[in-house]
C-alpha cells in the first residue's frame, strides 16, 4: 500500500455514493471499480443521500464542529483576560 494519503474532492464523494446507490452492484464492487476502499465509501454514504445531499449527520458533525471551534477560541479569550486583569491588578497595588 502507498504511503501517499489520496484526497477526495466533494464531487467525486458525490458521484460515487449516488452511484453506490443506483447501481446493481454491491457496494465492494462499486469501490474497487473506482479505486477506493469499502469502508471510505460507506463514510461517504453516511455523509451522503443517494441524491448527494448532506444527511442530517453530517450536518450536525460540522455544527459540532464549528461549536467546538468557537468553544476553544473563547477559552483562549477568556484566559487572556484573565492575564491582563491580573497584570492590571498588579499595578494598582
Amino acid at each position: 500500500m502507498s504511503d501517499v494519503r489520496r484526497k477526495y474532492d466533494e464531487d467525486f464523494k458525490k458521484n460515487a455514493v449516488k452511484l453506490s446507490y443506483a447501481s446493481s452492484k454491491s457496494v465492494a464492487e462499486v469501490a474497487r471499480d473506482l479505486g477506493i476502499s469499502n469502508g471510505m465509501l460507506y463514510r461517504w454514504r453516511q455523509k451522503y443521500t443517494a441524491e448527494g445531499d448532506k444527511t442530517r449527520f453530517a450536518t450536525l458533525e460540522e455544527e459540532n464542529k464549528a461549536l467546538r471551534l468557537k468553544n476553544a477560541e473563547q477559552a483562549i479569550e477568556i484566559d487572556m483576560l484573565k492575564k491582563a486583569s491580573a497584570y492590571f491588578a498588579s499595578l494598582h497595588k
